[in-house]
Formats: C-alpha cells, structure tokens, sequence
C-alpha cells in the first residue's frame, strides 16, 4: 500500500513529501511566518536559531567578501530548506541567507529540527537528498558564473526565480541582480536590455514580466535545466 501523504497548511514541496503521521508530529513545531524582501536571516558566522521552509518565498545564500562584493552561491524556495547546516551538525552559517522574493515560510527551530532528523525517518530521507539537490546547485552555479555569459545566466536565474516564486512577474532591482550575478550594474543592465529587445522580458520600475517562457529557456544555459532536474528529482 503506497504511504500517505498529507498538503496542508503549506505549500512548502519537502514538507507536503512527507507521509502523514510525520508530517503531523512535525505541525506543532512549524510557525507559519512572513518574509520581507531584502531581510537577512542570517550573516556569515551568526549562530542559525531557526530554519525555513519556503512556501512562496524564495532564499538567496550569498557568499560575501564584503558589503559591497557579494554572489549568489545557492538559492532556496519552495523544493527545500533554509539553514540546511543544521541538519549537518553545524549551527554556524557561512553565507548571508537574504529574503530574495517575498512570502510565506514555515520555520521551526533548529533544535526540533535536529530532533526529528535524528529519528531517521523520511525527514531524515529528504534532508539527506535536499543536500544532494542543493550541493548540485551550487556547483553548477560556479561553473556557470565562469564560464557563461551574462546574458544566459541572467535567464537562468529569472527562469529559477520564476519556478520557485510561481508566477511570471516579480519584483529585481538592477542593484539587486547585480549582487546575485556578481556583475556591475551596466553588465545587468545590458543583459536586461538584449532580453527586453527580444521580447522575452519585460523591465519596468523594479518588476521583471517573462513575457516569452519557452524563449528564456532557450536563451538560458543548460544549468537551468541541469539544477531543475535534479530539484524534481529528489522530490519523487
């Protein structure tokens, strides 16, 4: 008989993965919170109290040499879990975990978090392949900020924007894309403009619109579709 699974008070994709009588230990423990755009949850070296299950939120984790010189190395919405450290034993981070795209998140506390962990159980299961999806990310985005152009991944990045947020229109900033891509701002601006004139987005005030999906695909490099697959992988 195939184990049940539950889709309640989130829609966070790791927690609705769980079978029911886990998911259900776990409710008590879960606080459903809101995430601003542009809040920190944690620097580099603060100790991680908490960690998130994005719903329709989105976590950018940036390495950051400076205040100024910062680059997106991971992203984080609704397929996993920000504050993965704790499930490995460690309650430092080494990245900024900032709000990329505003919403909703489940959050739990680290200590709950490593108590149902260590039950080994299909948490236990999730987080382990999460690590493996997440780590996959974040070597495909170093590849790919040395190696592509910024064009291709600047669609990759609003493509995996879009996927995790569920919608085609969203709120960037040129400053904004310009700390996640690790470029100056007229490269972000003259990767924008190439796609505006192709007519696969839209750049208005601060609001990017994918107006052509399957376009952006197209002019994306194959990293979007390396990181998407094994995002859905790791869910079935």
């Amino acid at each position: 008989m195939p184990t049940q699974k539950v889709r309640r008070v989130t829609d966070n994709r790791l927690l609705a993965t769980l079978p029911k009588k886990e998911y259900e230990r776990l409710l008590p423990g879960l606080k459903h919170v809101s995430l601003v755009f542009g809040d920190v949850l944690y620097e580099p070296g603060d100790v991680i109290k908490h960690v998130y299950f994005p719903n329709d939120s989105i976590v950018s984790l940036l390495s950051a040499l400076s205040e100024k010189s910062t680059l997106e190395v991971g992203m984080v919405g609704n397929e996993g879990m920000a504050g993965l450290p704790i499930f490995m034993g460690v309650n430092i981070s080494r990245t900024r975990a900032l709000v990329q795209g505003a919403g909703s998140a489940m959050r739990m506390t680290s200590a709950n978090v490593r108590g149902e962990a260590n039950r080994l159980g299909a948490l236990h299961h999730l987080l382990h392949r999460y690590t493996h999806s997440l780590l996959t990310q974040v070597s495909q985005s170093a590849a790919c900020n040395r190696f592509h152009q910024v064009d291709a991944r600047l669609a990759r990045w609003l493509l995996m924007t879009s996927d995790r947020l569920g919608m085609e229109e969203f709120r960037l900033t040129q400053e904004f894309m310009s700390s996640m891509l690790g470029v100056r701002r007229e490269g972000v601006n003259k990767a924008a403009g190439d796609l505006q004139t192709r007519k696969l987005i839209r750049y208005c005030r601060g609001v990017i619109t994918i107006l052509n999906r399957r376009g952006l695909e197209a002019k994306a490099c194959e990293c979007y579709a390396i990181v998407k697959s094994e995002s859905d992988e790791y869910l079935h």
